[in-house]
């Protein structure tokens, strides 16, 4: 299958320093709808033979320049082959129109992902896993449950993108009247974008922040908005998913199969993320003595994205090196 070109940035323009004891090179693979997806690959300098593998994506609305590409970067440092990508539609990433979301073909990039791992000549097919951040932890869950060639998933600071569209945060909007209501927006927001040509955008994070804003809305911003993690590409740091951008997550829950899983899964969260729930929610449906919930004391959702002192990197390399 032929490839669509991509342009490319050369040069190393992540949030996060580089990583001198790591090899970092670009490259491209696509899903089996056509669509051509852009990764930043990292590997272990010097690092000889089959690796094992991970595929890394998230969080939902960021771009590999963030905090997957800080995640893939750690564990090449700790002997992996790691492929941070952008799904389908946003950042380098290909497919049109921008900014669009789907629970089938962004697990479907995951699973994309798989198939190109398993093809390079320096990976071990055997032993490749996932790392999904933040809503890309909901659709890394999602890939495993159908992908037998995954052998252990981490989501870290998960959300359920599909739970969250249907009944809002800790089920403030989980009635008939509330999601009729948001069908008829999302509607009349796809005639207006029809009539007009164009897909309006439904903003990144908010800039500037209003007073009253939610803390965890803060952490956002402090996140997205500012030098510590802003990216030109990243739609939550400019201007966000197209407004009807999500709107088949309302029927479409990925995590209906979670208790099939049968490879491992480790999922890890905040104490004091507004998230927590979410993680809580799914390692209930997970079956198995391989399945763990790991809670991180005083961490906030944003401190998984970017924070070292909570992100619990010897954690995810033992999980990995015990399962892969």
């Amino acid at each position: 299958m032929q490839e669509e070109q991509l342009e490319l940035v050369q040069e190393w323009d992540k949030v996060f320093p580089q990583n001198e004891a790591v090899d970092h090179c670009k490259v491209t693979f696509h899903n089996r709808y056509g669509i051509t997806l852009a990764a930043d690959l990292y590997k272990p300098k010097g690092a000889e033979g089959k690796l094992a593998a991970l595929a890394v994506s998230g969080p939902f609305g960021a771009v590999k320049e963030q905090s997957s590409g800080l995640y893939a970067q750690e564990m090449a440092s700790r002997g992996f082959l790691a492929l941070a990508f952008d799904p389908s539609f946003t950042g380098e990433s290909g497919g049109q129109p921008r900014r669009m979301a789907s629970p089938d073909i962004n697990t479907e990039d995951f699973m994309a992902a798989v198939d190109y791992l398993s093809c390079r000549d320096d990976v071990d097919a055997n032993r490749i896993g996932l790392i999904g951040i933040c809503g890309w932890g909901g659709m890394a869950i999602n890939a495993a449950s159908m992908d037998t060639r995954v052998k252990a998933t981490v989501a870290s600071t998960m959300y359920d993108m599909t739970r969250v569209s249907r009944e809002g945060y800790f089920g403030s909007s989980d009635t008939e009247d509330a999601r009729y209501e948001q069908r008829v927006a999302m509607c009349a927001q796809r005639t207006a974008d029809y009539a007009s040509g164009e897909y309006v955008r439904a903003g990144g994070v908010v800039d500037p922040l209003p007073e009253d804003a939610p803390w965890f809305v803060k952490d956002y911003h402090a996140y997205y908005k500012t030098p510590r993690g802003y990216h030109e590409r990243s739609g939550n740091s400019t201007d966000g998913w197209n407004a009807t951008g999500t709107q088949t997550f309302m029927d479409m829950p990925i995590l209906s199969h979670a208790d099939e899983i049968r490879s491992a899964v480790l999922l890890v969260h905040g104490e004091k993320a507004h998230s927590r729930y979410f993680s809580e929610g799914a390692f209930e449906l997970l079956k198995g003595d391989n399945k763990e919930l790991m809670i991180i004391p005083g961490a906030t959702h944003v401190d998984l994205y970017d924070n070292y002192a909570c992100i619990p990197f010897d954690k995810l390399e033992s999980f990995f090196n015990e399962n892969l």
